[in-house]
């Protein structure tokens, strides 16, 4: 009998290089993220975090290299993958002019996702009664954050990105978050967080990589620890040494100016784009607009 295939990967890349202009955003990051597993990525600012979590949500386009997400290629499955795949981002990219039950019930409607989930996923983020039918321009940053929780609960995805999840959160919401992610990957969702706070997050990860310059840098275990493994760089488009001391790292830390982090950048001229999550319009209400809530 031949032996059975090995898993596909939740997560894939292989020399991957994304461009921002000419600068890169990431400069040959090999990583590979197995099903169920929850991976914490750390590095200090500008070292590329969130630019790796952009290119898996699909928002940032691989310039080289092999980029797969749920075993499929983004670019070629945009829409499979963007269904699939949730993005907690620093902003919480809300519609000001809609209340929270509706920014939460027009975000699953657009992923596709079940409407059914929307209620249960409110309450479990404490917004109900009349904060439901809140503006979300009245909203405190804290509780932004909780409907953006609540979207990404209610989506179910099968990948999860969250770049600094605990910000702006309380420490009963912050309890909540370490909570949902937990139950999440028990259903087998895969979760890749990036954090500057890692010992919040060193409980629930099962390995930590470090990424530094554009690329991962080392890896270490978390569940069974042991000494970290630094992992080998080489410059961009060069083939992989076969043996010796990693080569001389290219690219540099992202720059203070550039592209926008979170899921999203411009706001969009008729309705937010298909995909994970939307940016806020700079006025006036999206096109397609939600049913009318009570």
């Amino acid at each position: 009998m031949a032996p059975a295939a090995p898993p596909t990967p939740a997560l894939s890349l292989r020399d991957v290089v994304a461009l921002s202009g000419r600068f890169p955003l990431l400069a040959g990051v090999d990583l590979e993220v197995g099903t169920g597993e929850v991976v914490l990525v750390e590095g200090p600012n500008g070292a590329g975090k969130t630019s790796l979590l952009r290119v898996a949500a699909g928002l940032v386009p691989v310039t080289s290299g092999r980029l797969t997400v749920l075993g499929l290629d983004p670019e070629r499955y945009r829409t499979a993958v963007r269904r699939r795949v949730g993005m907690l981002a620093h902003a919480s990219h809300l519609y000001d002019d809609l209340n929270v039950r509706e920014n939460v019930r027009f975000a699953v409607r657009a992923a596709g996702a079940d409407p059914g989930r929307i209620g249960p996923a409110c309450e479990r983020l404490g917004l109900t009664g009349r904060l439901l039918r809140t503006s979300a321009a009245k909203l405190s940053a804290g509780q932004r954050r909780r409907v953006a929780l609540a979207v990404l609960v209610a989506r179910a995805p099968d990948l999860w990105l969250l770049d600094e999840p605990h910000a702006g959160l309380d420490a009963s919401a912050r309890t909540l978050l370490d909570e949902l992610i937990g139950e999440a990957v028990a259903t087998g969702a895969t979760v890749v967080v990036a954090s500057h706070e890692p010992e919040l997050l060193e409980p629930l990860a099962d390995r930590s990589v470090t990424v530094s310059g554009g690329r991962v840098t080392g890896e270490r275990s978390i569940r069974s620890p042991v000494a970290d493994v630094p992992v080998p760089v080489r410059a961009v488009g060069s083939a992989a040494p076969a043996s010796g001391p990693p080569v001389e790292r290219v690219g540099s830390a992202e720059p203070a100016a550039g592209p926008p982090e979170g899921v999203g950048s411009a706001a969009p001229a008729a309705g937010p784009p298909e995909g994970v999550g939307s940016a806020e319009p700079a006025a006036g209400p999206p096109v397609e607009r939600v049913a009318h809530v009570a």
